[in-house]
């Protein structure tokens, strides 16, 4: 696993061996960040990292120009192994690591002010109804504005539903085995 590219491409981030941990591929990161370069700046930009794992997808962002990412995991040694990613590739700065459940750091953030300009949750695959509660905290959320973009990677089997409170899905991109759902706050009458 490396990242693709920025300031830090081609540089290792480290996992863990089993089926514990299951990191977003290369090749999925690199279609994401395709996709969100077409479509706006990510020079700046503000993330949430659900259920961050190895921070791959977060540390992708900050290698990209983002100027805050926020990290929510639960799991002590996935925590652990994040931060070391981190500490390798001498990030000190522009990120914030919150080793609470998704629920409770969510509500802590949605009381700071802060909007995120891009939402990433990839919780374990097993774990169906935590997509359902996230989507729906972040659908009543004011850490989503109007510009904001949620990104959900799940099973390509999986249907993921098409809104969450003021959410709706807008696009969904299948490779391999995995999808990622792209979603929005719903504007006027749609």
């Amino acid at each position: 696993m490396r990242i693709i590219a920025g300031q830090y491409r081609s540089r290792p981030l480290k996992s863990l061996p089993g089926l514990d941990l299951r990191p977003t591929s290369d090749r999925l990161r690199e279609t994401l960040f395709n996709v969100l370069a077409s479509a706006s700046t990510l020079d700046g930009s503000v993330w949430l990292d659900l259920f961050a794992g190895t921070g791959g997808v977060g540390i992708e962002a900050l290698s990209r120009g983002a100027s805050q990412v926020y990290f929510v995991e639960s799991e002590k040694k996935h925590a652990r192994l994040l931060r070391e990613n981190l500490k390798s590739l001498k990030i000190s700065e522009g990120f914030e690591v919150y080793e609470n459940e998704a629920a409770s750091a969510l509500r802590s953030l949605d009381g700071s002010g802060e909007v995120c300009d891009f939402c990433f949750l990839d919780p374990p695959y097993h774990m169906r109804g935590a997509y359902e509660r996230t989507l729906e905290f972040l659908g009543q959320s004011r850490l989503v504005g109007p510009s904001s973009i949620v990104i959900a990677e799940h099973e390509k089997k999986f249907d993921l539903g098409e809104t969450f409170g003021s959410l709706s899905c807008y696009r969904r991109i299948l490779q391999g085995d995995a999808a990622l759902s792209f979603y929005r706050l719903r504007t006027g009458c749609e």
